[in-house]
């Protein structure tokens, strides 16, 4: 092992922009030292040319400019000795009578190696041609710098534990094919960029686009430092903008002139932020048209080793990273309306396809239950046939009410099928279901019937029955028989969810199947959160309050029969735990494939909508593992139905696992 290995591959980047002193190296490296001080990153970034300045222009010629910035950068690399970070600055040395643009990287009192600037920008308000060369062939493999031979050029990659880091200088970002393209390939996860970016109208945008779609492209953090308001203001304004982005996510940034926020001076700017390391790793293994790319690297590059073999370093109680508790679920945002009308605009789309391949005479039949999944797929459903021409008489809105249907949801449903005027039905499953159990001689929940039980008889029984009373056939019977009365009126638009899939919260061929799945998807908390959306910006009153009320009613499959008050009694929450901790737990077991200490501790950083004692979170994760491998019997015959986001569990498209797999 190589340097210490970080626990759970969190890393943390520091990028600084600390005050500049134009021409002054000496001040330079106390502001840089200062800005230091008190920091515990495992690697700082600092901008291009940050010993000198970047504006000094022809200063650049004078001798002794040059060789105080080389005294100061030894002093710096002292300075650095059993501290834990890694450090990148950027300097003007003279290699073989050329001068160059570079960044150096130091660590524990060693200058481990020096990357020159591949790209010199020399148009515009750029002018550095003039004063520096340009990374070429000729460029030896070691320079002498003070008492250390050090590797020298574009082709040093440098390593500390799973962390494995490449150096550019500013333009080589903006270039069509950046150093840090050829150096990802080549296995580098972690880019820098030693920057200076002047202000302009826009240009931050740009930047911030820049660094993004490269971390993106690359399946890699990308952090970048610019210089900042302390340079010369002769011609140009620098910003101090700070940047750290990670698979093509913005992680964070620093003020920089021109944000618009007060004091618009700003001396000193910084941003720092944890990256995954372990996600990374995951998304390049699971992605591999990125190994195809890296199979056609012809560059060789030199691996520096940094540090020597340790202890593992134990991940920070406190992550410097957003962890989403809701990772399904848009974040609140300019784009929130046209994010959630974009996911109903895939389902509806998904499903107008497949009515182009049925008679026109055909009836879309849905099992209306009062409930999220199902009045989801109904407003899916009304948005299809409008854009396939249908009328909404086609859809054919089924309520079957059971041994567990509580007035609640039977109302919600009745006005559901009432207000948007599409065709209902209403079948009370009740007397089927019963004499199914005197055919299987079954007694449900334990209450014994013959050919004189009735239905009414039986209801009054099962009411008075404890709240704990379980009993899976009576469930799967009611189920089952749901399922058969839809199958038999023509093709049934399914209800289930992804997080229903995930957990196996379904019976097995009944409302496991169908002809087409819009939901098959989106999880729970992305179900309640498009309803109260479609509310908002979709519907009128009076369809407005029925949406609001099924939203806010408890998740129940109303399998068990009501409690004494007439109330849902069997809540799937009280169950198998809160949906709001297994969407959290899918998401990063499939998106990101991490394994449950990995899981746990991010559940630790999230906020979620309330209070967990940690031994909740973690008996839900057990739940949740539990289930996930229990379960793949069924997800291997689910129906078609479109994906909408980046986790889905169709054995046909993203998630093949044998059914037969053991957790560990």
């Amino acid at each position: 092992m190589i340097g210490p290995d970080f626990e759970h591959g969190i890393f943390r980047i520091q990028a600084i922009s600390p005050a500049t002193h134009v021409g002054n190296p000496g001040a330079n490296a106390d502001a840089i030292l200062k800005a230091l001080s008190p920091q515990d990153a495992d690697l700082v970034v600092l901008p291009e040319l940050a010993l000198t300045g970047y504006t000094c222009g022809d200063l650049f010629a004078n001798q002794a400019l040059l060789s105080h910035a080389s005294e100061q950068l030894e002093r710096l690399v002292l300075a650095s000795e059993g501290k834990r970070a890694i450090y990148v600055v950027g300097l003007p040395l003279v290699v073989q009578d050329r001068l160059m643009n570079v960044a150096a990287v130091y660590a524990d009192g060693e200058l481990a190696g020096i990357v020159p600037k591949s790209y010199i920008p020399n148009y515009r308000e750029f002018y550095e041609a003039r004063h520096f060369h340009p990374a070429g062939p000729a460029d030896p493999e070691t320079v002498t710098l003070a008492d250390w031979e050090v590797p020298f050029g574009t082709d040093l990659l440098f390593r500390v534990g799973q962390a494995l880091i490449g150096v550019e200088l500013c333009e080589d970002l903006w270039m069509p094919i950046p150093p840090s393209s050829r150096a990802a390939v080549a296995g580098a996860n972690v880019l820098v960029n030693l920057s200076a970016s002047n202000e302009t109208i826009g240009k931050a945008d740009w930047r911030r686009q820049l660094v993004q779609s490269q971390s993106g492209r690359c399946l890699a953090a990308y952090a970048y430092a610019s210089s900042g308001s302390g340079e010369s203001t002769s011609d140009l304004v620098f910003g101090g903008h700070c940047l750290i982005a990670e698979n093509g996510r913005l992680l964070g940034e620093s003020r920089r002139i021109g944000d618009g926020l007060t004091p618009e001076w700003v001396a000193e700017t910084s941003v720092t932020q944890d990256i995954d390391l372990q996600r990374l790793s995951h998304d390049r293994r699971t992605t591999g048209s990125f190994h195809v790319a890296a199979g056609d690297a012809e560059e060789e590059y030199r691996i520096i080793d940094l540090h020597e073999a340790g202890q593992v370093q134990p991940a920070p109680t406190q992550l410097m990273r957003h962890v989403d508790a809701h990772p399904f679920v848009p974040s609140a945002s300019a784009a929130l309306a046209a994010r959630c009308a974009e996911i109903l605009a895939i389902q509806s789309a998904g499903l107008v396809k497949r009515l182009s391949c049925l008679p026109k005479d055909s009836t879309l039949s849905i099992g209306v239950s009062g409930g999220l999944d199902s009045t989801l797929a109904l407003l899916v459903a009304l948005q299809a046939v409008q854009a396939a021409g249908w009328s909404r008489s086609s859809i054919r809105g089924i309520t079957m009410p059971g041994f567990g249907t509580t007035k609640h949801t039977l109302q919600s449903a009745q006005s559901l099928i009432e207000i948007t005027g599409i065709s209902g039905e209403e079948i009370d499953i009740r007397q089927q279901c019963l004499d199914t159990f005197l055919s299987l001689k079954h007694s449900p929940l334990g209450i014994p019937i013959d050919d004189s039980t009735t239905v009414e008889s039986l209801q009054q029984a099962l009411n008075a029955t404890p709240d704990d009373a379980g009993d899976l056939t009576f469930e799967n019977v009611q189920a089952r028989t749901r399922t058969l009365l839809l199958m038999s009126r023509g093709f049934v638009l399914g209800t289930g969810d992804l997080s229903e899939q995930a957990l196996g919260w379904s019976t097995y061929n009944a409302d496991h199947m169908s002809m087409y799945n819009v939901n098959t998807s989106v999880p729970k908390t992305l179900v309640r959160f498009l309803i109260r959306h479609a509310a908002d910006h979709l519907f009128d009153q009076p369809l407005r309050d029925v949406l609001y009320r099924v939203a806010e009613t408890p998740i129940s499959p109303e399998l068990l029969p009501p409690t004494a008050d007439g109330q849902i009694r069997q809540n799937t929450e009280a169950s198998i735990g809160n949906y709001e901790l297994h969407d959290f737990f899918l998401y990063h077991f499939v998106r990101n494939g991490f394994g449950r200490d990995k899981i746990l501790y991010l559940a630790q950083q999230a906020s979620f909508d309330q209070p967990y004692e940690q031994a909740a979170i973690a008996a839900t994760l057990d739940t949740f593992i539990s289930r996930f491998y229990r379960n793949q019997f069924k997800r291997n015959c689910v129906p078609d139905g479109p994906k909408v986001g980046s986790v889905s569990l169709s054995p046909r498209g993203d998630w093949r696992m044998p059914s037969d797999g053991e957790p560990i």
